[in-house]
């Protein structure tokens, strides 16, 4: 169900990351798990991807699926909070994150910016807020937050705005914000 509902914005991130071959990619809350396969993809045998979440559901059939990646160490599983991500400093090429900081406090971006290398990018994919906000789900725990207010957090976390793309169209349109470490 997961990957049927984001499927669009999750190949629009990956798409967005513009992978190189050998780099390192990670997708921070991979929930269903669509993305590690088109990670895995674009950065083919000699690249890495590293993939986060806090649910062992979704990690042990994370592990299932692509049991032979995880064996040859080209894919990296890790339980792991959003906040506290079990990656070295400046250690990834490219991150991406979908449909999580709802649930995360601001330190998210502050993690997303350590683990960039310095030419890093990421991509971060949430719902329009005013969209957001109709969805009854919404009302149980998620934190909405205004497309401005996400960029100045960004700014704030040492990570300078490329692109603001929208997935969809209309004024409900998916965002996707890339951004990379600002140069110092």
């Amino acid at each position: 169900m997961l990957n049927r509902a984001n499927r669009a914005a999750v190949a629009a991130a990956v798409e967005a990351l513009a992978l190189a071959p050998g780099e390192v990619a990670a997708d921070i809350g991979f929930g269903g798990g669509l993305s590690l396969a088109l990670l895995l993809d674009r950065v083919g045998p000699a690249g890495r991807v590293h993939g986060l979440d806090v649910s062992r559901v979704m990690l042990d059939r994370a592990r299932r699926k692509h049991r032979r990646l995880v064996a040859d160490g080209r894919l990296v599983l890790h339980e792991a909070s959003m906040t506290d991500l079990p990656l070295a400093d400046a250690s990834v090429d490219a991150a991406m994150t979908v449909n999580t900081i709802y649930f995360v406090p601001d330190d998210l971006f502050n993690e997303l910016a350590r683990v960039l290398s310095p030419a890093g990018r990421l991509v971060l994919g949430f719902g329009d807020p005013v969209a957001m906000a109709r969805e009854p789900v919404t009302a149980h725990g998620f934190r909405i937050r205004a497309v401005a207010e996400v960029e100045a957090t960004l700014t704030a976390a040492g990570l300078t705005l490329l692109d603001h793309r929208g997935v969809g169209s209309g004024p409900d349109a998916f965002h996707l914000l890339v951004a990379q470490p600002t140069a110092a």
